[in-house]
């Protein structure tokens, strides 16, 4: 694993030959020069991240945020309730959590339990519980989580990395989204979106449902003949590039083609999950008869391989945007709660936390950031008619393990209900500021140049929530 991380982009370059040339040597330069990849701020405690992001506002007080004092005044009405103001309207009276919360790890940490499996890795976690949003609506929110902005337009955290740091493997994608088989999450590709930064820093969007075929070279034609062609390619490429200096839109074309051409080969063998031992496939749970969590298993096994192949930022989607045929495929329980998260929890809980413990039992952990989150939160009260939760943007709850993380500790908190963050109230941006610290990387100085603004990722707020960090 570390061999495969330290061959970075401009160590890669002082091994090349003088005499190489082409598209691959233009689109290292170029990139080198937009972003000085590879480079950071000061020593990084982490080299990579994992995104688990679970569309649909996963509700923080039946998860990870436990209120005695919702169970102690259920069914009664919730102070000030008379003059909140919801996404779907009236709220009902406070609803305490349909399951029990237990103590878990040596930390006591008090977890669902819907979420066994999860509960296990709860003392190599840390917690956010005092998250905050600018918006109730899903689209926005889930943009927002992943850009720092509610609108469409800008660059996703994983392009901002992918500009900063580049890529540990010329063969594979900078930044992967590894997509539900339910489909993609509200706003969809927005959320993986490059923005105003070069194309080339937009997720590949895949997932294991999704084969890719192997384009090797046919047998028809010999080696020979193909490198003489690909040399021919790279030179009228360069020759192109050359008459047209300062496009880089041009360039993260090419870039993009040959990324493609080099995924042809390598992208099918890392996605090639009958590689994978017959107890490595017990342990994420791919072969379960529920289809839903066989499927995400399977795509929690894709992320952990693109992790050990060196890939720089890989968001993993558990759930999609509702759908009408289907019915709801989220976390967004509006009506039922408990039936959906009991369709849900058992989804999720143990694909999950066998990515975890693979990846622990691996060493990636050493050198790969994991981050848990969701768009916002929902309400401690029902909404009025039903069993389920409205949107709630002012508490949720987000938590970081993994590399430069301390475990088995939690910052902020929410008020006795869950609903609203009272303690150590944290933003989006503090969050993306303190995963680019665990990079190695200043939110303040991450900028690129644009319609007349030095723009970053974390706009001009944020702070590093450094008493999380180990």
């Amino acid at each position: 694993m570390n061999s495969t991380l330290d061959l970075t982009r401009r160590h890669f370059l002082g091994q090349m030959t003088t005499g190489l040339t082409g598209v691959a040597l233009s689109r290292l330069f170029t990139n080198e020069l937009l972003a000085a990849p590879g480079k950071t701020h000061f020593a990084p405690k982490a080299k990579q991240v994992l995104q688990i992001f679970c569309p649909g506002a996963a509700s923080h007080m039946d998860l990870w945020d436990h209120k005695p004092m919702l169970e102690k005044f259920h069914g009664t009405p919730m102070p000030g309730a008379d003059v909140e103001v919801t996404f779907q309207g009236k709220n009902g009276n406070l609803m305490k959590s349909p399951w029990p919360f237990a103590p878990a790890g040596e930390s006591g940490k008090m977890i669902s339990t819907m979420l066994p499996h999860m509960a296990k890795h709860v003392d190599d976690m840390a917690f956010i519980h005092s998250m905050t949003s600018r918006t109730n609506t899903h689209g926005p929110g889930c943009i927002y989580m992943n850009s720092c902005f509610t609108r469409e337009g800008f660059p996703s955290a994983g392009s901002w990395v992918s500009y900063a740091l580049g890529s540990t493997n010329e063969n594979l994608p900078t930044y992967v989204a590894i997509q539900d088989v339910r489909g993609e999450p509200p706003n969809g590709k927005a959320n993986w979106g490059n923005g105003f930064l070069s194309a080339q820093h937009q997720a590949v969007s895949m997932a294991a449902q999704q084969p890719l075929r192997n384009l090797a070279r046919p047998a028809s034609i010999g080696a020979d003949d193909e490198k003489a062609t690909r040399d021919f390619l790279q030179f009228i490429n360069a020759e192109h590039a050359a008459a047209h200096p300062g496009n880089d839109e041009l360039r993260a074309r090419m870039a993009a083609y040959e990324l493609a051409a080099k995924m042809q080969l390598t992208a099918p063998e890392v996605s090639d999950l009958a590689a994978e031992p017959q107890h490595v496939h017990d342990l994420y749970g791919t072969g379960d008869s529920n289809k839903l969590k066989a499927a995400y298993a399977k795509n929690c096994l894709l992320a952990r391989r693109f992790l050990e192949q060196g890939v720089r930022y890989v968001s993993l989607y558990c759930a999609s945007r509702a759908s009408a045929v289907d019915g709801l495929l989220n976390w967004d329980a509006h009506k039922t709660l408990k039936a959906d998260y009991e369709r849900h929890c058992p989804i999720f809980d143990q694909p999950t936390a066998a990515l975890l413990t693979d990846m622990k039992q691996r060493g990636l952990l050493d050198d790969v950031l994991v981050v848990w989150c969701t768009e916002f939160g929902r309400m401690p009260t029902h909404q009025e008619g039903t069993s389920g939760r409205d949107h709630n943007p002012d508490a949720f709850t987000t938590w970081m393990m993994g590399a430069g993380v301390k475990g088995g500790v939690s910052y902020g908190a929410t008020d006795d209900f869950g609903r609203r963050s009272v303690v150590d109230v944290a933003t989006v941006y503090d969050f993306y500021a303190t995963v680019l610290h665990l990079l190695g990387l200043d939110h303040e100085k991450l900028t690129y140049y644009h319609n007349g603004a030095q723009r970053r990722l974390t706009d001009v707020h944020g702070h590093v929530l450094k008493s999380i960090l180990a």
